[in-house]
């Protein structure tokens, strides 16, 4: 009888040492650390969304420089708000609870049934007459405009020859200005 408790304490040694050395490698193990982050990611959005009240289908990608939501749900209206300004606050609320959790900062995105999308084309039309306005000599002023959406019209104009874009002013006021090179 004393033989079987060895055996098993020594069974019972070797499941432990498994099981450490198994939660070593997953400790050290890249690709075991980014699929754990990605779960938490998801838990964390789908659960902020449900707080909400929101019954959504979500698509979650995260790349570098950030986390790509795409919602499909029947309050979308709810969830772009009047002028997008719920989006943007939810995005922002959701960037800023991620980073929390994750000790460093990401951009979130969330597409609500190709609103962004749309609002993109938008603002590279707008983008467009803006320079077409300053190469015949006039500086051009778009105020009203979300901080995503200036940074769009930033990126649209930044590998351009002829035109500048900058920011100025601060808060609601915040104005982007579009001037020749």
């Amino acid at each position: 009888m004393a033989k079987k408790l060895d055996k098993s304490n020594k069974s019972s040694a070797l499941h432990s040492q498994n099981i450490s050395a198994r939660k070593k490698n997953d400790d050290t193990n890249p690709r075991s650390k980014s699929r754990d982050l990605g779960k938490v990611l998801d838990k964390d959005i789908k659960n902020f969304f449900q707080t909400l009240g929101i019954d959504a289908n979500l698509d979650i990608l995260e790349t570098e420089e950030e986390i790509k939501v795409s919602v499909e749900s029947e309050d979308s209206g709810m969830i772009i708000g009047y002028h997008g300004e719920t989006l943007e606050a939810i995005q922002l609320i959701l960037s800023l609870i991620l980073a929390k959790k994750r000790g460093s900062f990401k951009r979130v995105s969330v597409e609500v049934g190709d609103y962004k999308k749309n609002r993109e084309e938008w603002l590279k039309k707008t983008a467009e007459e803006a320079k077409q306005k300053v190469l015949q000599g006039e500086e051009v002023r778009l105020t009203d405009l979300k901080s995503w959406e200036r940074r769009v019209i930033h990126l649209i104009l930044s590998d351009d020859k002829e035109v500048i874009s900058e920011s100025m002013g601060e808060g609601k006021d915040r104005t982007l200005v579009i001037r020749p090179k």
